[in-house]
């Protein structure tokens, strides 16, 4: 290969490289507001307090309301808001099964204007066994709020 052509391609690599490099600092790696942290803290709440009182419909109202929400669990990816909610009502039918549940360790992060990324554990106490994990979940900020776009939540072994 002729060595000015081999000099233009490395040079044209390393500029796209830098280029990528500074777009995906400036959208993924800036800041949530203390307004947007407070608003989805708002939102896992809401959903604690409605899982407390075993009302998976008040609970769902964190998720986006689509047919593209997406869950991904152990039994694999459920998709849609109704699926979602039937899936929540057959796994979690009565107040007992639900148990008390609470959110902790969380860590939220901007991935740019309109989108966050929250990690964190979750806890479920009950009688009949105690349930936990972690979970990731994309929010996405509509008209009406942050909600919940995605959510990957995966059981621990043996529940803290």
């Amino acid at each position: 290969m002729n060595s000015r052509v081999l000099i233009a391609l490395v040079v044209l690599g390393v500029s796209v490289t830098g280029r990528t490099q500074q777009a995906v600092s400036r959208g993924a790696g800036s800041e949530l507001s203390e307004a947007d942290r407070a608003a989805i803290t708002s939102l896992l709440t809401g959903q604690q307090a409605a899982w407390n009182r075993a009302d998976v419909k008040a609970f769902m109202q964190g998720y986006w309301n689509s047919p593209q929400l997406t869950f991904a669990g152990s039994n694999g990816i459920t998709r849609g808001w109704e699926p979602v909610l039937a899936r929540y009502e057959k796994q979690y039918p009565d107040q007992a099964a639900m148990g008390r549940l609470d959110f902790s360790e969380l860590e939220m992060r901007s991935l740019g204007p309109h989108a966050a990324l929250v990690l964190g554990r979750w806890h479920v106490t009950r009688q009949a066994g105690n349930l936990g994990g972690v979970y990731s979940l994309v929010l996405q900020r509509f008209p009406q709020g942050w909600r919940i776009v995605h959510d990957h939540t995966s059981s621990d072994a043996t529940p803290h």
